[in-house]
């Protein structure tokens, strides 16, 4: 299979080890990878702030820049059911409609339900808080949602249980908004704060080191407010730990 590693803007700008970080580890997974290069901003932002079809430019250029790969691969769960559920929409009307939408996963849901892997060589001796963002439970599913009665499931303890060493636990109410929610952190800014603080001291309350998460959006919201409230617990994205010590 070959795979288009897709990472999103904001990575590439604030966060460019979680993307050398996926690509290592899915090269370790042995999978065909390649990072298509001039990749631009996949049109979340603009269209969630009311623009949407004023989006519809970027996801023609992301559709042409990952055509001929089987599976396209991005850490960053909201950027990629931004491609999955309204690229079609946004490109119902171009000659191919749209060939991205198919077949984009978020990595962690890709190593889970495609590779499968029964365990990883990554050693992270660290006890590890698991933050769910809301697009990762309750779009992509990479856990079961507590509201409903379902059987309970992660994808991402799935994974986190092939790491050597480590120690994992869900904070109460474990998939509660952390409040970034994009322009919600930019427009209602002391609801977004209040919201991520409670999240950050349930996180803290586990007796956890580190918060990990699948969306750095969620962790770069949390990781303002351990800095500005000088708070005894760090963020690490997930990849950089399933890709410890590649």
């Amino acid at each position: 299979m070959k795979v288009g590693l897709f990472v999103p803007c904001y990575i590439n700008a604030v966060y460019p080890e979680v993307g050398v970080a996926s690509y290592k580890l899915l090269k370790s997974l042995g999978v065909d990878v390649d990072y298509p290069l001039d990749q631009t901003c996949c049109g979340q932002p603009m269209a969630n702030a009311g623009f949407e079809m004023e989006s519809k430019e970027l996801a023609k250029r992301f559709d042409s820049l990952f055509e001929g790969y089987d599976y396209i691969v991005g850490p960053s769960a909201s950027c990629v059911v931004f491609v999955r559920d309204h690229y079609g929409n946004l490109l119902k009307e171009e000659p191919h409609r749209c060939a991205s939408e198919g077949k984009i996963y978020d990595i962690c849901e890709f190593i889970h339900d495609v590779i499968k892997p029964d365990s990883l060589p990554a050693s992270f001796p660290h006890k590890v808080s698991i933050q769910n963002s809301c697009h990762g439970v309750r779009l992509m599913h990479l856990s079961s949602p507590s509201e409903l009665n379902v059987p309970y499931y992660n994808k991402l303890r799935d994974l986190l249980s092939l790491v050597k060493g480590i120690e994992i636990v869900e904070p109460e109410r474990p998939d509660e908004c952390c409040g970034f929610g994009g322009m919600f952190a930019v427009e209602e800014h002391d609801v977004s704060g209040r919201m991520g603080r409670d999240k950050v001291q349930r996180h803290i309350d586990t007796g956890a080191e580190y918060i990990v998460g699948a969306d750095s959006s969620c962790l770069m919201h949390q990781t303002g407010i351990i800095e500005r409230d000088h708070l005894p617990i760090k963020t690490i994205h997930i990849v950089q730990i399933l890709a410890a010590g590649l």
